[in-house]
Formats: structure tokens, C-alpha cells, sequence
């Protein structure tokens, strides 16, 4: 079990990727603070995952709200009585409109999911490790591991302004983190996942006709679609110790979508 008494939080935890994470992490001894809008399909999930070697703690909250971010990380001290791996997951898509068509509705709430919220919780995050470990000297080991599972978008015109911006701003936080704290031993990389398999089609926005007749044209070089398993993987790897001079990296797992 490569995460045996490590303590984690996992946002977006109900579904897709999330789901994947914490389960993936469970099996590896871990234990989870699962966080997710839907509470009765998390509370649900955490029975089923009650049998796992790692223990997991359903915490019901949006991570646009800073209650929410703050207090997830407070939920596995209290609960576990140390954190080490922040996993932002949870995110939003647009519906593929170009910034012509952009509404401010659309804007506000994907930065609010997908940048603001886990920009919070890396605030949270790193000011977390530092407390838990006074004694942590300049280049130590690690002593926290940041994983923002980011998005090909991020690089590639896969969705409209407001996804691939909100992307592109949580990726130059990432980078900034790494570099910001490198002599920290907290770490922060980004996962940018292509196609996935998951239910993230059925809840986005009826794509913007316009906006869509264009990301279409890139659409036909990702005629490979991986599944969440994929995704949990990588985070699994930049969360064990074997990875710790990995730190600022982007990892594509998106089949090699992004070489085109």
C-alpha cells in the first residue's frame, strides 16, 4: 500500500475522475476527505467504500465557496490528524462559446470552479503543511504534495474562452506554487487530462453553435478517449514519495491528443 497513513483530500470526489482518485487511493491505504455537491451519492460511495484499507470521510460542499476549500483541509486534521495530498479535481465545463458570445454569468462561475476554488485551496494547502510540519527544514523531503488535474484545454482550444482560460490560469498557478515554495518541500504539479470517460458531457451547457464549429475542428484528432483509471493513476504516482523530485511538471494523459 504506497499511501498507507497518508491523508488526503479529493475534490469532485462523486463522480468520474474524483470517484477514481479516492478509490485508487483507498485500495493504497490512504485516507480521504471526499468532497463533492452531492451528498446523498458521496454519503452512498463512502458506505460502499467503508471496506477499503484507508478510511474516507465525506465532506458535502462547492469548492467556489471558501467554507468550503477552508474547511475540507481542516476536516482531514481533525479527522486523520495530519494532510499531506491535496487533489483539485472538481471543475466545470463551458459551452464552447467564443469570447464574442461570452456571458459574464458563463465567466464567473467556471473561474469560481475551476481557478478561485482551487486557487483557495492551495492557499489553504501550503499554509497547512507548514503548520503541521515546524520542525521541516530548507530542502527537506516533502512534506506536501499538491495534484491540480488541470486539462489539455489549458494549451489546446478544446472548449470555449471561459474553460480554456480558467484552465490556463489554475496551470500558471501550478507552476508558480512549485517555484514559489521549491526549498519547502511542498510540491504542486498538474495533471492535464484529453478525452475522458466520464458523465461531464451529460451536465455541461448545450454547446454555443459558433463555438462549437470551431472546437469541432480539433475534436477529430481525439478519437482516443481514456477512462478515469487513467487520470487516477497519474494522480496516484505525483502522490507517493517515489516521485519526489517531480515537482512543476505537467503530465498529459490524454493520448497524445496534444501533438496535433
Amino acid at each position: 500500500m504506497e499511501l498507507e497513513g497518508k491523508s488526503v483530500v479529493v475534490t469532485g470526489a462523486a463522480a468520474g475522475i474524483g470517484n477514481a482518485v479516492v478509490e485508487l487511493f483507498l485500495d493504497n491505504g490512504a485516507n480521504v476527505v471526499a468532497v463533492d455537491t452531492q451528498g446523498e451519492r458521496l454519503e452512498n460511495l463512502c458506505e460502499e467504500w467503508a471496506d477499503k484499507p484507508g478510511r474516507v470521510v465525506a465532506f458535502v460542499g462547492d469548492v467556489s465557496e471558501e467554507a468550503t476549500t477552508d474547511g475540507m483541509i481542516d476536516a482531514a486534521i481533525e479527522n486523520f490528524g495530519t494532510f499531506d495530498v491535496l487533489v483539485n479535481n472538481a471543475g466545470v465545463m463551458d459551452d464552447n462559446t467564443a469570447i464574442g458570445d461570452m456571458s459574464d454569468e458563463m465567466m464567473e462561475h467556471v473561474f469560481a470552479v475551476n481557478t478561485y476554488g482551487p486557487m483557495r485551496a492551495m492557499r489553504k494547502a501550503v499554509n497547512a503543511f507548514v503548520a503541521l510540519n515546524p520542525d521541516a527544514e530548507e530542502d527537506d523531503e516533502t512534506i506536501g504534495s499538491i495534484i491540480n488535474i488541470v486539462s489539455v484545454g489549458a494549451v489546446h482550444q478544446t472548449a470555449g474562452a471561459s474553460y480554456c482560460a480558467s484552465k490556463g490560469a489554475l496551470l500558471s498557478a501550478t507552476k508558480n506554487t512549485a517555484f514559489m515554495y521549491i526549498h519547502k518541500g511542498i510540491r504542486c504539479n498538474a495533471i492535464c487530462p484529453g478525452g475522458i470517460i466520464t458523465d461531464l458531457p451529460i451536465t455541461m451547457p448545450t454547446a454555443n453553435d459558433f463555438g462549437f464549429s470551431r472546437t469541432s475542428e480539433l475534436l477529430v484528432h481525439s478519437s482516443l478517449l481514456g477512462m478515469p483509471e487513467d487520470v487516477a493513476n497519474a494522480a496516484l504516482f505525483l502522490a507517493k514519495d517515489d516521485s519526489h523530485f517531480i515537482n512543476g511538471a505537467v503530465l498529459n494523459v490524454d493520448g497524445a491528443w496534444t501533438v496535433f
